[in-house]
């Protein structure tokens, strides 16, 4: 699928979670922690961290807002024990506020998203695992909820494809899935179990979004350059999964030791061309807002018309 030349943007640049300063800082407690506190302490420390971090998410939106960041990957553990009913009831309480929040960034323009942590592997062939992805996967959909976000990509939440082989399973259990989350799930290829044309072919045939990883993609097929013919053809591929391809979400990062280093450098010194052309970029380096600054002078920033809201 081709880019049309009327298709052109101005890439926003996301940032991940949390700033490499102390602006932006979420807290959390261990579950032996919890469990050594009585009932009446444990919804005393929950309450606590999540008032805390609610202040700290609109924190991080007044600092997107004053650094042009318009898009922002909230923690997977921003509520901790939320899954749980004791994190639900604590919660309740908060909604109003996390409403207001959820509706300041709309009138930000700040897109919210988030990525659910490693547990979650709706491909694997054990039922309890199956059944604990679904779980988390309906906490961060409620936190969507709550936030007021659309249920739709916009607000999106990403994971992996999980175990190898089994993309059967997985077209089948995303099928599967309530709205709240459906309507929100997309994929991501990663560097071993499913590349960027396996999770393309899922995606096509669940019917939802396919986050295109650039650097995943070159470890996965062991490329020697972010423009290999492949990496923009891939681009182009995902965003036709894309009901409005104006959101399309890629992701970016660099090798720490060389090239195909599966682990993430601290900046961002190189970017495949064909990313002029991705209009949302969440930038996966360990130094945050320090390599979106470095990307600033990026001559795609520089060109093209705004990416549309919802």
């Amino acid at each position: 699928m081709p880019v049309s030349p009327e298709c052109t943007f101005v890439p926003q640049l996301g940032l991940v979670c949390i700033t490499a300063s102390k602006d932006v800082r979420y807290r959390t407690v261990t579950r032996k922690r919890l469990l050594e506190q009585s009932d009446a302490g444990q919804r005393k420390i929950l309450d606590d961290i999540y008032r805390d971090n609610l202040q700290t998410l609109d924190a991080a939106l007044q600092y997107c807002q004053r650094n042009s960041i318009r898009l922002y990957r909230m923690p997977s553990s921003i509520f901790p024990f939320f899954d749980e009913d004791i994190g639900r009831e604590v919660m309740q309480p908060l909604a109003p506020a996390l409403a207001r929040t959820g509706r300041r960034a709309a009138e930000l323009g700040l897109r919210l998203v988030m990525h659910p942590d490693q547990f979650v592997v709706l491909s694997s062939d054990s039922p309890d695992v199956v059944a604990n992805s679904v779980k988390i996967l309906q906490m961060h959909a409620d936190i969507m909820d709550l936030l007021e976000q659309p249920r739709s990509p916009w607000a999106l939440l990403e994971i992996h494809g999980g175990k190898a082989n089994r993309s059967d399973a997985l077209v089948e259990r995303i099928k599967e899935l309530p709205d709240a989350i459906r309507t929100r799930l997309c994929l991501e290829n990663d560097e071993y179990s499913y590349g960027a044309d396996e999770i393309h072919d899922v995606c096509m045939r669940a019917g939802v979004p396919m986050i295109f990883d650039a650097h995943h993609h070159i470890v996965h097929d062991k490329l020697a350059s972010y423009d290999d013919p492949s990496v923009a053809a891939m681009l182009a591929a995902a965003r036709a999964t894309w009901a409005v391809p104006e959101h399309q979400v890629v992701h970016i990062s660099n090798g720490r030791e060389g090239f195909n280093d599966r682990q993430h450098a601290d900046l961002i010194t190189t970017m495949p061309a064909s990313y002029a052309q991705a209009p949302w970029i969440e930038i996966e380096a360990k130094l945050k807002e320090e390599a979106i600054e470095g990307l600033r002078d990026w001559p795609a920033l520089k060109n093209g018309q705004a990416a549309l809201q919802p």
